[in-house]
């Protein structure tokens, strides 16, 4: 591929490795003042606990900052640089980025904003021509960058104290939009599930969708890919890289500018062309990727994937503690394009002889308001063995009076036993969010309604059956 001044394009996936690994790192901007986008990425350095070399960078500036020496340019260095972060003004980086050349920097991540996004195409173009001059691939310009909690490399110039960090896991996130990139990496945290990598390009001036979805389907830590876009720029290109990552593991996403204002909303946020999202979603299905509309769903349907074996089957069993939300459970599974499991008669036999007499044994199985631990682990072992079953939602009100931690506990344990895609459906207040975050930290999927666990399934058996060559 040819870029600005017909040099060819440098970064690839394997780039991206040296980015998210680097043993050593430069911030360019670095400052003493807590206001500067400069001295918050170098203090994540430092507060993560960053084992590599940190050099800050600051052409006005001797002496220490944050306790560490700093230098006026990279070239003062002496030493090598896997990394360059720049975050200073957008006309100072062309000729820092000379700089990086000459010193030998092996990548650099522009968090800087105010290049093709305000218009300055002509700027973004200039520095992308030195960069491939000196063959420094590049992320961004006007992004977060990224963060690996496993080396513990963290570009964000987002403060600590203002987002949650998620533990190491299976799930990679990508997005063109920062804000959306920050938001979602918070919402992780805050679901319980684990991070693998995080990555924010921004612009795309270099490395683009198709370098990432390469590098996240190659990565062996990655379980589970979720994306934001705004637009593709090499279109056959990302179509054969989506096809080839979503063979090797499941991919969710989510297209920002699917409405005419909202392409146009697009173009001035990072520079993109969102084009017709009719032609896009053709791409995702035949790619086999999971399509989420809204940013919840995105997280709904990566947790399932994060945590859930993979089945070409659409029979779901219920177990409810609560008649009402078993009846709205069964017309989502219905609605979703799945079916309500029947169970044998050796199964309905085994729950007769373990459930009170006022229970009905039959699907949804109503457990009566009553239902305890006990309860919960009977009709989760008899149900689960049963081959009529491909899956099972679990709906656990913890407002009744048999419903507390020990339920939890019982689920959970099932949740590592079975091997069926197993989610949780338990809405309520502070009660019961302890117990959602009980769950979720053991690897079970809570879900807030029926609707959303039941897409979640369905998507997760979609996915299973494009992996069959089902569909």
């Amino acid at each position: 591929m040819k870029g600005p001044d017909n040099v060819t394009k440098v970064g690839t996936y394997r780039s991206i490795e040296t980015m998210m690994n680097p043993k050593s790192v430069a911030v360019i901007g670095a400052s003493n003042n807590p206001d500067k986008i400069g001295h918050i990425i170098l203090q994540n350095y430092l507060d993560e606990g960053y084992s590599g070399k940190v050099y800050p960078i600051n052409n006005k500036r001797d002496g220490d900052i944050l306790g560490m020496k700093s230098y006026k340019s990279v070239k003062d260095v002496g030493a090598p640089i896997d990394l360059a972060v720049i975050a200073i003004p957008a006309d100072a980086v062309p000729a820092v980025m000379r700089e990086c050349g000459l010193a030998g920097v092996k990548s650099a991540i522009v968090v800087s904003g105010g290049f093709a996004e305000v218009g300055k195409t002509k700027l973004q173009d200039e520095m992308l021509a030195i960069a491939r001059k000196y063959s420094i691939p590049i992320i961004g310009p006007n992004c977060l960058g990224v963060t690996d909690p496993k080396s513990r490399v963290n570009t964000m110039f987002l403060p600590s104290y203002k987002i949650d960090r998620p533990k190491i896991g299976g799930v990679s996130f990508a997005s063109q939009s920062g804000a959306v990139g920050s938001s979602i990496f918070d919402l992780i945290a805050h679901e319980g599930f684990g991070l693998a990598k995080f990555i924010s390009y921004g612009n795309a001036a270099d490395i683009d969708e198709v370098d990432i979805i390469e590098y996240l389907a190659n990565d062996k830590d990655t379980k589970v890919i979720v994306f934001y876009i705004e637009g593709v720029k090499r279109g056959r290109e990302f179509f054969a890289a989506a096809k080839k990552a979503s063979q090797a593991k499941p991919v969710v996403i989510i297209k920002g500018g699917i409405t005419n204002e909202g392409a146009k909303a697009a173009h001035s946020h990072t520079a993109s062309l969102a084009g017709s999202y009719e032609a896009y979603e053709a791409v995702f299905q035949q790619a086999g990727f999971a399509i989420a509309k809204d940013m919840q769903e995105l997280l709904d349907y990566a947790k399932v994937f994060d945590t859930q074996p993979l089945t070409t089957g659409s029979r779901i069993a219920v177990i409810t503690n609560g008649g009402g939300i078993g009846v709205i459970a069964t017309d989502a599974i219905y609605q979703n394009g799945l079916t309500l499991a029947t169970l044998t008669k050796e199964s309905e036999s085994k729950l007769r002889k373990v459930m009170p007499p006022i229970v009905n044994i039959r699907q949804p199985l109503d457990m009566a308001g009553d239902a305890d631990d006990k309860r919960f682990g009977d009709a989760l072992s008899v149900i689960s063995a049963d081959p009529n079953v491909d899956a099972i939602v679990v709906i656990a009100l913890f407002q009744t009076p048999g419903a507390d931690s020990r339920v939890a506990a019982t689920i959970s344990h099932y949740n590592g036993i079975i091997n069926k895609p197993m989610v949780v459906v338990s809405p309520g207040g502070s009660y019961t969010e302890v117990h959602k975050n009980m769950l979720e930290n053991t690897g079970v999927p809570v879900y807030s309604s029926p609707g959303a666990a039941t897409r979640s399934l369905a998507a997760l058996i979609n996915y299973s059956k494009y992996r069959k060559g089902v569909l």
